[in-house]
C-alpha cells in the first residue's frame, strides 16, 4: 500500500467508534481527506474493539481510509493489511497473546454462563470473550472469578464486558507493533474516547482523549504534557491534537 511505517513522519493510532468515526460528517471528511492527501508521510493504524471483518467492510465502503495495520478485538488481534486489502494476523506478534489466552474461551463461557448482568455477544473471537453489560444487574464478584482464572476484565462505555488474556489490551499491543516495526513512539498519536482506550493513551506516545470522551476515561487519565484533552469531537479532536503536538502540518497550518 505504501512505504514502511517507520519511514512516515507521523502515525495515527486511533480507536474507531466515537473517535475516528466520531464527529460531524464535515469533520470526518476533513480528517480522511487530509490523511489520503498525505499518505506518503502519514501512517494509519486502527486500534479498536472491532473485529477485522467489521473493519474490512468499513474500509471497503470507500468512505473511510484503509489503515496499514489493525489492532483489533481490544488488542487481541495484531494484523497488517495486504495489498489485496486482506487483514492478516502477524503470527510473530500474536504468539504471546495466544499463549496467554491458552484456549480459555470455553472455560470463560461456562464460568459466566448465568452471571447476572452479562449477555454473551454472538460473535466468536479468537482470544477474548465479550458480553453486553448491565451495571444495575451485574455482581462484582464475577470479575474476581475471571481474575482467578488468570485473565483480565475490561468494562468500557458502561455497556461492554470483555474477558482478555492477562496483560493484553490496546496499549501493550500497540507498543508491541511499534517495536516490531521500529516506529519511534514520539511520532505516534494515540486517540480514543472510552475506558478501553486508557491503556493506549497512557502507553507513552503523544495521545488525545477526543472531545465527547466518557467521564471514566477522563477521570482515569493522568495530567501529563503528552496527554491532551481535545475540545473537538471525534475526528475534529484528532486534527486538533496533531496541531497541538505539532506532529505534522494540518490543514490550518499548510
Amino acid at each position: 500500500m505504501k512505504r514502511h511505517l517507520s519511514e512516515c513522519k507521523f502515525v495515527l493510532a486511533t480507536d474507531l467508534d466515537g473517535t475516528f468515526l466520531g464527529g460531524t460528517e464535515t469533520d470526518r471528511a476533513a480528517l480522511y481527506g487530509w490523511i489520503e492527501a498525505h499518505r506518503a508521510t502519514v501512517g494509519l493504524v486502527f486500534v479498536s474493539g472491532r473485529d477485522p471483518e467489521f473493519i474490512h467492510q468499513l474500509c471497503g465502503s470507500g468512505t473511510v481510509p484503509w489503515p496499514e495495520y489493525v489492532i483489533g478485538d481490544v488488542g487481541t488481534t495484531i494484523a497488517h493489511v495486504t495489498p489485496e486489502r486482506q487483514i492478516e494476523p502477524i503470527e510473530a506478534l500474536e504468539n504471546e497473546i495466544a499463549a496467554r489466552w491458552n484456549n480459555s474461551g470455553s472455560s470463560v463461557k461456562s464460568a459466566l454462563n448465568k452471571a447476572p448482568g452479562l449477555t454473551l455477544q454472538p460473535t466468536e473471537f479468537r482470544y477474548r470473550v465479550s458480553y453486553d453489560y448491565d451495571p444495575e444487574q451485574f455482581n462484582p464478584e464475577v470479575s474476581k472469578t475471571v481474575e482467578a482464572m488468570g485473565l483480565d476484565v475490561l468494562i468500557s462505555d458502561n455497556r461492554y464486558f470483555d474477558v482478555l488474556p492477562k496483560g493484553v489490551s490496546k496499549g501493550p499491543s500497540l507498543l508491541r507493533l511499534l517495536g516490531h516495526l521500529d516506529v519511534p513512539e514520539g511520532r505516534v498519536l494515540s486517540a480514543g474516547d472510552t475506558l478501553n482506550d486508557l491503556s493506549m493513551l497512557v502507553a507513552g506516545t503523544p495521545s488525545v482523549a477526543v472531545g465527547g470522551s466518557e467521564d471514566p476515561l477522563l477521570d482515569a487519565l493522568p495530567q501529563k504534557p503528552h496527554i491532551y484533552r481535545a475540545q473537538g469531537i471525534g475526528a475534529a479532536g484528532i486534527l486538533e491534537a496533531v496541531a497541538h503536538f505539532d506532529l505534522h502540518p494540518t490543514p490550518e497550518k499548510v
